[in-house]
């Protein structure tokens, strides 16, 4: 699932402006989902979020498209 992590921090680091404080880490849960945590600097804790969420929901979207290629459960956190 590291190809994940890359499509997560390559679609952040995009949009915020201090790209350099974009964290992703990965929690692997025993029935083969996958938690990621996206942390980023708190000034765009909005821009990742987006109007109403739709930002939010469409990295969520992409990432549910690329685990259905590789079999897997995704969910994505943002702090």
């Amino acid at each position: 699932m590291f190809i994940m992590k890359e499509l997560i921090e390559y679609i952040a680091k995009s949009i915020v402006s201090y790209p350099d404080d974009v964290v992703v880490s990965s929690l692997e849960k025993g029935d083969g989902s996958f938690i990621y945590t996206l942390q980023v600097h708190p000034d765009d804790k909005g821009r990742i979020i987006g109007r109403q969420g739709r930002v939010a929901q469409a990295i969520r979207s992409l990432l549910r498209v690329a685990a259905v290629k590789s079999g897997a459960h995704v969910n994505l956190e943002i702090e």
